[in-house]
């Protein structure tokens, strides 16, 4: 039942994701959220707590004119869930790195995610 709680939160969580949805990101998520990201085995953001996720959230929203997480696989466990992605997206700004806006950003990677009290406490994004 835990199992089946927590693969319905992931999907649901990056429906709203895939959507630019903040407040529904934000409501399936624990008040002590612990965020990070890892790109290249190094953290590039990490928040805790539901107002500083928002926070980076609202900025991500303002780089991408569309984003796209397709899961792959999700393996799950009794506390966690490791889930393999596709990820695509649109960039509408140009970035420090040199990509332009218009151009499309694809990555694959995986995400762990766990829940506490039916919502999700943590996400590590992977790429």
């Amino acid at each position: 039942m835990k199992n089946s709680k927590l693969h319905d939160l992931i999907e649901q969580y990056l429906r709203e994701y895939n959507s630019f949805n903040i407040d529904g990101m934000v409501d399936l998520l624990h008040e002590n959220i612990h965020f990070k990201n890892i790109s290249n085995g190094e953290v590039n953001a990490e928040t805790k707590g539901t107002e500083e996720f928002r926070a980076l959230a609202e900025q991500s929203v303002q780089i991408f004119s569309q984003r796209c997480q397709v899961i792959k696989s999700i393996t799950l466990t009794d506390v966690k869930a490791e889930v393999e992605i596709d990820y695509e997206g649109i960039l509408s700004i140009d970035l420090p790195n040199g990509m332009k806006a218009g151009e499309s950003l694809k990555l694959q990677g995986k995400s762990i995610y766990q829940m506490k009290d039916e919502k999700l406490v943590l996400i590590e994004d992977y790429s």
